[in-house]
């Protein structure tokens, strides 16, 4: 072995390496991508969790006990309500997280120690859950004893046994959808280009939109496959409920699944070679796993970091799909959400026709 000839070959890879951006881009984007979103991005302890009161009893008592837990930092009430009933409904149409409940005989029931206030909060999301028990067990206008606790109640809804596999299996659908389909339309055009296959539709009178929308379809066949498989599995190991309709699910998986292939067909135009493809499309992958709030509390993170997760497609499918199968809501409730995986469609599908040119260079 020579010493000169290793030292050309370290060379020569050098100086490839800076040539490829997209490899230079990983070398110091990763690290400082994980750096920020771990230290700055999340965090476990939620704050400003969206709140529902019904202060039935409506004296300064009652009114006293809402400003000590709003004060507490963990809920933001945005909304007012007569009944508890009103509150459930709001928390199945996912507008608010948790429902705070003053009895009509509060002052009574506490004075008697009996339960005096009742937390209705959303299981389907397991921090919620841990959330709501710590706000269960600070103490009433300032008192510390065992009495003032135990006059507040937790009450669950959509999964009251906190299990994580209800939790999990919806949006593991999510995950392997963003995974898989913007990897597989990353690569398609690159591939074809690579295999010169190019050469053939540039002599034929496909058009841009013909081919993107050519190359997108036969992708949501297999995207449903992989959906069909994960909720089967799921139902049937861990008995994960379906709430909803299974139709408003397929069609939820039917949004993520072209939102996240039209992504791909964006980055397939902008990628020089396969490796490249697949080096994009992790940039994209670890953001939403760990943003979209599939991992860590999407309430706990930044207001700022809150902004970025709204333009991440996994963002939006993991409300609409928690809300169809554990808490039996319709997408029609969940308007929002699937207007924004629409738009973000429409955007990615005309950028990326816009960028493809029908030519070899």
């Amino acid at each position: 072995m020579k010493f000169r000839r290793l030292m050309a070959v370290m060379v020569k890879e050098l100086r490839q390496m800076r040539r490829d951006r997209i490899t230079l881009a990983m070398i110091i984007g990763i690290p400082v991508m994980q750096l920020l979103l771990f230290g700055y991005a999340i965090n476990t302890n939620l704050r400003d969790l969206s709140a529902g009161i019904a202060d039935q009893s409506r004296t300064s008592a009652s009114r006293a006990l809402v400003m000590d837990i709003v004060a507490t930092g963990v809920v933001k009430p945005v909304q007012e309500a007569a009944t508890p009933q009103e509150l459930v409904e709001s928390m199945r149409r996912g507008e608010i997280s948790i429902g705070i409940v003053i009895p009509p005989d509060h002052e009574r029931r506490r004075a008697e120690g009996r339960e005096a206030v009742q937390i209705l909060v959303d299981g389907s999301d397991n921090a919620v859950q841990s959330a709501a028990a710590q706000l269960a067990q600070m103490p009433l206008d300032g008192r510390s004893s065992p009495l003032a606790t135990r006059t507040i109640s937790v009450v669950g809804f959509y999964n009251p046994q906190r299990r994580s596999a209800v939790n999990i299996v919806p949006g593991l659908i999510g995950v392997i959808l963003t995974m898989t389909m913007v990897l597989f339309t990353g690569v398609a055009i690159v591939r074809e280009r690579e295999r010169g296959n190019m050469e053939l539709l540039i002599a034929t009178p496909v058009s841009s939109a013909e081919l993107m929308i050519g190359k997108v379809l036969p992708y949501v066949a297999i995207g449903l496959v992989q959906t069909t498989v994960v909720l089967a599995l799921g139902m049937w190991l861990f008995q994960v409920p379906l709430g909803g309709s299974l139709l408003h699910a397929y069609i939820a998986a039917c949004l993520l699944i072209v939102a996240n292939l039209t992504l791909g067909l964006l980055i397939s135009t902008r990628a020089q070679s396969q490796f490249q493809a697949m080096q994009m499309t992790f940039f994209i992958f670890l953001p939403s796993i760990l943003l979209s709030g599939f991992m860590f509390p999407f309430a706990g993170m930044p207001k700022v970091v809150q902004w970025m997760a709204e333009a991440l497609p996994l963002t939006h499918f993991l409300r609409l799909i928690r809300g169809v199968m554990l808490r039996g809501a319709s997408l029609w409730e969940l308007w929002a959400d699937v207007l924004a995986l629409l738009a973000f469609t429409t955007v990615m599908m005309t950028a990326a026709i816009l960028r493809f040119r029908k030519r070899l260079d």
